[in-house]
């Protein structure tokens, strides 16, 4: 997931940045390298944006865009690094705040810190209630934690916001295999691969339902002879 405020620049990125140390060169060069597949070096540009800003606004944002690529480059210190420093006083604002509260859980949840993860879920669910991979992610979690009221009341939500989200509806008969509840599961993985059949959503779910036992077949009873 990248961050909206990263992706809305990106769009926008020249294919040529200033031969400048400036934070705005080093943010065209973390957007072009995000561009390009290399969340690495667009992390890294992100950090020296965030090093040469003086507006602290500005700095946070470019803390919490290092801190989305460090993620993506599958470097959750680095990431947690990056956005506790994101996270640090007023400069984020809003869903700003929520998105970068979440990617700081996600940091944790790949860190093995559960506790850590699900107090940045709880913080962020106050400004993005309504992004639904909050609470995909916080279905997840659950999972992770043991919790299967908490996992089936957030995907739930999820479910709310995108009824018809392949990714949530495979999340959401993973959910419910961890719950016990095998005809629940079966439901969602087969509405999964219905809606999409070509994807990995689909697919992935295709494969989980060869994993269920054969659903029971209910015999109906023979009739008294007259």
């Amino acid at each position: 997931m990248i961050l909206a405020f990263v992706a809305a620049v990106a769009a926008q990125a020249p294919s040529a940045c200033p031969n400048l140390v400036t934070p705005q060169a080093f943010v065209c060069r973390a957007l072009q390298a995000s561009n390009a597949g290399n969340p690495d070096a667009a992390a890294q540009a992100f950090e020296q944006a965030a090093a040469a800003q003086t507006d602290e606004a500005e700095k946070a944002k470019s803390w919490a865009a290092a801190g989305n690529m460090w993620i993506a480059a599958n470097q959750p210190g680095k990431a947690a690094l990056a956005l506790d420093k994101a996270l640090t006083g007023t400069g984020l604002q809003a869903e700003q705040r929520g998105e970068a509260l979440l990617d700081r859980a996600r940091a944790a949840e790949a860190q093995n810190d559960l506790p850590t993860a699900r107090s940045k879920v709880t913080e962020a669910a106050r400004t993005i209630s309504d992004d639904p991979f909050l609470w995909y992610f916080s279905a997840a979690l659950g999972i992770r934690e043991n919790d299967a009221v908490t996992a089936k009341a957030a995907i739930g939500r999820a479910l709310t916001l995108e009824p018809n989200n392949p990714t949530i509806l495979f999340e959401a008969g993973h959910v419910y295999q961890f719950a016990g509840d095998l005809a629940a599961a079966r439901d969602y993985w087969s509405r999964a691969s219905a809606v999409d059949p070509n994807g990995k959503s689909g697919q992935a779910a295709r494969e989980a339902l060869k994993m269920l036992p054969a659903p029971a077949v209910t015999k109906v009873p023979d009739q008294p002879r007259s």
